[in-house]
């Protein structure tokens, strides 16, 4: 039963070295990974909004387009009431035609400044247009910039965390699905990412608060899994006192 705890505080020792391992390297990126991301984000957000003015401007044209068509239905309207004035029979006759007439024009005074409305629309977005069009090229600029540096950052270390992935993966075969799964909880719960620690200068490897020495003993023994009363922290080893001569 000892070297089964044993090995098993052993597996899960190595998988925390991995582990750290694999943080530093994403530590040593820094930011750059999310300001990539947040850039990716906000040229989309940019993409979208051109995209929407876009669509905007055709509905604006087909408006316009379906109001000068209106403008030549009512002069056609026009046409044709003028042509029925030199037939009228009477005064009454004449004034109703003339008061279509004049309803017809007023309809063409309309759709006129309904057509200069959508016409100043179109030039107000495509002003927008422009002026996102020129933030979305400042921030693809940014953008590539960020994701040359982090691809260089990426190939540096890229082989070093592949081999740590892939001995990561080794070492969880050696884990029972239940202790993987309570260090996979202390790891996102702790700042530091450190599950697994070992006692040293008496004192837990993580929180640095006093563990006792009976509680060093038991440790040491690795006869059962034992964790920092403080912290939570998995307490897999005890690190050996220099000998002083």
């Amino acid at each position: 039963m000892e070297s089964t705890v044993a090995s098993k505080l052993d597996a899960l020792l190595r998988l925390q070295s991995l582990d750290s391992q694999l943080d530093e390297i994403l530590r040593v990126r820094g930011d750059l990974p999310e300001e990539v991301r947040d850039l990716e984000d906000e040229i989309a957000g940019y993409q979208v909004r051109v995209s929407k003015f876009d669509e905007e401007i055709a509905d604006l044209v087909q408006n316009i387009a379906n109001r000068k068509q209106a403008i030549k239905d009512a002069e056609k309207l026009i046409k044709k009431y003028e042509e029925q004035q030199e037939n009228v029979r009477n005064n009454r006759e004449f004034d109703a035609i003339t008061k279509e007439v004049e309803l017809q024009k007023l309809e063409i005074q309309i759709q006129e400044k309904k057509i200069r409305e959508a016409n100043f629309q179109i030039e107000q977005k495509n002003t927008d247009i422009q002026e996102t069009k020129s933030k979305l090229s400042e921030r693809q600029k940014d953008l590539d910039t960020k994701n040359a540096e982090l691809q260089v950052m990426v190939q540096e270390s890229e082989e070093d965390e592949r081999k740590l992935n892939a001995a990561k993966e080794e070492a969880k075969q050696h884990i029972e699905e239940r202790l993987l799964m309570a260090y996979n909880r202390i790891r996102k719960n702790v700042r530091n990412g450190l599950a697994v620690v070992a006692v040293k200068r008496d004192a837990c490897g993580g929180c640095f608060n006093t563990v006792p020495p009976q509680r060093q003993s038991d440790i040491a023994s690795k006869k059962k899994i034992i964790v920092c009363e403080h912290c939570g922290r998995v307490l897999a080893d005890v690190e050996q006192k220099a000998v002083v001569a």
